[in-house]
């Protein structure tokens, strides 16, 4: 066994997880996934079982383990608004305390972590595009405030853990993020317009349709993740895709490529809701040469086909 290339993915069997432990498998990494499927799926990682160099631990990242590993990769947590905000008080203890007891093993094995943030640790922004000198304006007493200050705050833990007992950290801020092994019932706008078109249901839009994001679909963010992890950079960096686009203009585009028949349906803008979210990844560019390659409609016939077969 080669204790070099043991990794650890907390939320493993989640959407990001699941794609990250097939890719270090086929690099010929060791791959220890730890869930609880809180909101991770079996399906997600069904055709690893079998696979030599992967095992599976069911455990609840709030509750101390002990493993020896040499990479740790923290996604545990809820991470759309449908989930998080289902069970705030436990959504703000996975980001809390989940981060301190990887952080923990981390300290105690040696092993480098990377925390897996969110654009959303900028909540709805005054600047855009968003850098990471931003320092955000975030709501603390909102319904989305349970991931947006968990996220905050597993950030601070990272950062004191490694200027207090030199943890080897890195610090990823995901921007949106698309693609094949999302939930069907996860509330994000690329999966909602998906479903409904394919049901050909009326495609829900909240407000005028007019906030952008700005989608990078799962290929390019786990590449970006993976050259994050290798690289020596211990400051936060955004990962996601620059290009912007109106909720609208997205269901436009799911619309024309499903079913372009299919009427909107206008709903109020849910609270703390982000007009604006666009990422600047000049740091990413320098540091790692990375940038997104997928274009959002080449993204979307993929995460579309994949919707199709598992519907």
């Amino acid at each position: 066994m080669n204790i070099n290339k043991r990794n650890l993915i907390t939320g493993g069997s989640g959407f990001l997880g699941s794609h990250l432990a097939k890719k270090l498998l086929k690099k010929g990494e060791e791959v220890i996934c730890l869930d609880n499927f809180f909101t991770g799926s079996k399906k997600n990682i069904d055709e690893l079982y079998t696979h030599k160099n992967f095992e599976f631990i069911r455990h609840d990242v709030t509750e101390p383990i002990r493993i020896e590993v040499d990479k740790i990769w923290h996604l545990a947590c809820p991470a759309s608004p449908i989930h998080y905000q289902f069970n705030p008080i436990k959504t703000t203890k996975t980001s809390f305390l989940g981060t301190y007891n990887m952080l923990g093993l981390a300290k105690r094995v040696g092993a480098k972590l990377l925390l897996a943030s969110t654009s959303e640790v900028y909540g709805d922004p005054e600047v855009h595009p968003q850098t990471e000198s931003y320092k955000g304006s975030v709501n603390t007493i909102g319904i989305r405030s349970c991931y947006d200050e968990g996220k905050r705050i597993a950030e601070t833990l990272c950062s004191d853990y490694q200027r207090v007992h030199g943890v080897d950290i890195r610090i990823m801020r995901i921007f949106n993020t698309y693609g094949p092994n999302m939930r069907f019932d996860d509330g994000r706008v690329v999966s909602n317009f998906i479903i409904q078109a394919l049901k050909n249901e009326n495609i829900t839009l909240y407000g005028r349709g007019e906030q952008t994001r700005s989608f990078c679909y799962v290929d390019d963010l786990i590449e970006g993740m993976i050259l994050l992890m290798e690289s020596n950079y211990q400051k936060p960096m955004n990962i996601g895709n620059p290009n912007e686009f109106s909720i609208k203009q997205l269901a436009y585009l799911v619309r024309d490529l499903i079913n372009p028949n299919l009427e909107f349906e206008y709903k109020a803008l849910p609270q703390d809701d982000p007009k604006q979210r666009k990422p600047s990844i000049i740091l990413a560019k320098e540091i790692l040469n990375w940038e997104p390659k997928i274009e959002l409609e080449e993204g979307l016939l993929k995460t579309i086909d994949w919707f199709k077969r598992n519907l």
